[in-house]
């Protein structure tokens, strides 16, 4: 891939702020995956109209899983300025895998469910105000710095990786994929507690150690998270770790135990905006550059809303100015 040094990245600021600033066209591309959950024809229309109004615009559609990563990365050869994806948290993540360490941008609008990495950084749920809020962006100019990504076993992940229960439930939920696209936020809800009453559940058994010397002997969930909020129920964040942004190292959070009294109090803390506690049955460290999950049996582990195979070890890391996201102008 093409790499960056200190100049490349003052250059490359320079010609993004001089583009927006003097309104000189910008080259995006925009990936789409038509498959994503709020998806629309209509909207997509009006979204390739308003953004190649006053840029040079080129359009693809992924036909099939990973081809996000392989369009963003031929945009980039090819010239882009900016890729645009419209669609979920899986089509963000394969673009940022396109674009590790390279000087195009990557600007994320919603098409998916949740859309939690858009929402993270600060663009509307709604996909024509988000388009508002880039082109503003775009236009000032000023966003372009580099971000951080998590890598968990060499895969690039722009918010959080999840092993253990919340993994489980993401596999639950795929495993009906058209349900999630219809249903949403319920069919969540409905595996969540199909999961949690499940055998399944009572074999997870994870072990965490950081690098630094920090461990958790036994979790039934544990999550990496390089953004916060974890996910958003409606409007609503689940904070679970508020200290975590694109500039910081990753934030570890876990729960011994998936009992009710521990889930209630995990949630109350995350629905208040305080983040998990760090005591008793919960954990919750910030700061984590590397930390390895190991567990004697395969576990499941989902990726930004992906669901993987199952593994017996999980190494994370925390990759600083990895991939330049387009935050929204003010954030």
């Amino acid at each position: 891939m093409q790499s960056r040094s200190s100049s490349d990245d003052d250059t490359q600021m320079a010609k993004l702020t001089c583009k927006a600033g003097h309104n000189v066209t910008v080259k995006l591309t925009l990936i789409v995956n038509p498959m994503a959950s709020s998806v629309k024809r209509r909207g997509l229309v009006v979204a390739q109209q308003r953004l190649g109004r006053h840029h040079d615009l080129t359009v693809q559609t992924t036909t099939r899983r990973n081809h996000a990563t392989r369009l963003a990365h031929r945009a980039m050869k090819e010239g882009a300025d900016v890729v645009v994806t419209i669609g979920g948290d899986g089509t963000v993540n394969e673009a940022a895998n396109g674009l590790l360490d390279t000087d195009c941008g990557l600007a994320p609008l919603p098409g998916g469910s949740t859309n939690v990495f858009a929402r993270a950084i600060g663009y509307p749920n709604d996909l024509d105000a988000a388009i508002d809020v880039l082109l503003a962006t775009l236009e000032k100019g000023e966003e372009f710095a580099p971000g951080s990504v998590g890598v968990a076993n060499d895969r690039v992940f722009v918010f959080h990786v999840g092993a253990g229960f919340d993994a489980a439930v993401v596999h639950r939920v795929e495993r009906r994929s058209p349900l999630k696209r219809f249903a949403g936020h319920p069919w969540f809800i409905a595996a969540a507690l199909r999961t949690w009453a499940s055998p399944e559940r009572e074999a997870l058994s994870l072990r965490v150690e950081s690098d630094d010397g920090r461990v958790i002997d036994r979790a039934e969930m544990a999550v990496a998270m390089n953004v916060n909020p974890y996910t958003f129920v409606g409007n609503r964040p689940l904070d679970l770790a508020p200290e975590v942004n694109l500039s910081t190292p990753l934030s570890i959070v876990a729960l011994d135990s998936m009992s009710v009294t521990n889930l209630a109090g995990a949630m109350n803390a995350a629905m208040r905006s305080g983040g998990l506690a760090d005591r008793g049955a919960q954990h919750h460290w910030s700061d984590v550059t590397s930390v390895t999950i190991t567990s004697d049996e395969p576990f499941p582990f989902q990726l930004d809303g992906e669901p993987f195979d199952p593994v017996t070890t999980l190494r994370l890391e925390h990759r600083p100015n990895a991939v330049r996201f387009v935050v929204p102008y003010g954030r």
